[in-house]
């Protein structure tokens, strides 16, 4: 019972202090020195080096325990600040004299979960929060309003900076066990379900926002109009060229892998094409 009792006493906790450092490194530096070989790497050495020089003593011994996150890892960042409360926590197991955890079961545990995480982030931040962010933005910014892009800047800012904290000491709270909550088929019917709801967003956004509508017409010898093309295409399917604006988008980055940038010139390309042949007119007056 003594010796229990000395050892519980000598017992390493990290404080709250190094665990807010820590979470600022990642949630401030997680893209640092973004490169192809070791993408967030460096970000997640800076989160965890307030954390490893506060459980170690030694310039060795923290060295040591360093050089375990100098692997590669890359994730989605807001959702995959998670993963640096998890490993937080398991550091603080290892330094404590936890056989069961060593510096290949920390990167085990790493690599295991960048990748399910970066689906589920992907999903939910990226194809849904954003799209509805946007969306609420838009309807804001109508008029030429600035309060739309104020509403985006502060809702994102908090919304990361809250969901961000709240992951990272959520991890530090689960340690080991939420390997088996985000890796497997829970992890997998989640992301499913996250997808489908993101791809429903997507699509009542870009119904919502994104017109596109032809110009096009003939006119016989007299002057009178005998066909116009949009009128004919809306008795046939509303919105068709809006739909096929759409698909096309989605066949060049989902298909050819065409990036969104090159899409987009290349949206700007098919526009000034069609405003020079008279497909489109875009009402500018000079």
């Amino acid at each position: 019972m003594m010796t229990r009792r000395i050892f519980n006493m000598a017992e390493k906790k990290l404080s709250k202090k190094a665990l807010n450092k820590s979470f600022r490194n990642w949630a401030y530096g997680n893209l640092t020195c973004f490169s192809q070989e070791h993408m967030q790497t460096f970000g997640y050495l800076c989160a965890m080096l307030p954390l490893v020089e506060e459980l170690y003593d030694t310039k060795e011994e923290q060295k040591e325990a360093m050089n375990t996150y100098t692997a590669f890892f890359n994730t989605e960042p807001q959702v995959g600040s998670i993963i640096v409360g998890i490993t937080a926590g398991l550091e603080e197991a290892k330094a404590n004299g936890n056989e069961d955890i060593d510096a290949e079961a920390i990167n085990g545990i790493r690599a295991g979960l960048m990748g399910p995480l970066a689906g589920i982030g992907d999903s939910l931040v990226v194809g849904t929060l954003i799209p509805i962010l946007l969306g609420i933005a838009l309807g804001l910014s109508t008029g030429g309003s600035v309060v739309g892009p104020i509403f985006y800047i502060v809702a994102w800012n908090l919304i990361m900076a809250f969901g961000m904290k709240f992951l990272y000491f959520k991890g530090y709270e689960l340690g080991g066990k939420a390997v088996d909550i985000l890796v497997g088929e829970q992890a997998t019917a989640i992301r499913e379900a996250i997808v489908m709801l993101g791809t429903m967003v997507v699509g009542s956004v870009a119904a919502t926002w994104v017109s596109v509508k032809t110009s096009f017409h003939l006119v016989n010898s007299a002057g009178k109009e005998f066909l116009n093309l949009q009128k004919q295409l809306d008795g046939v399917y509303p919105g068709f060229l809006t739909a096929a604006f759409v698909i096309f988008c989605w066949w060049l980055m989902s298909k050819k892998k065409v990036s969104p940038v090159v899409t987009m010139l290349i949206l700007v390309v098919v526009a000034f094409i069609g405003v020079m042949i008279g497909f489109f007119n875009p009402g500018l007056k000079y």
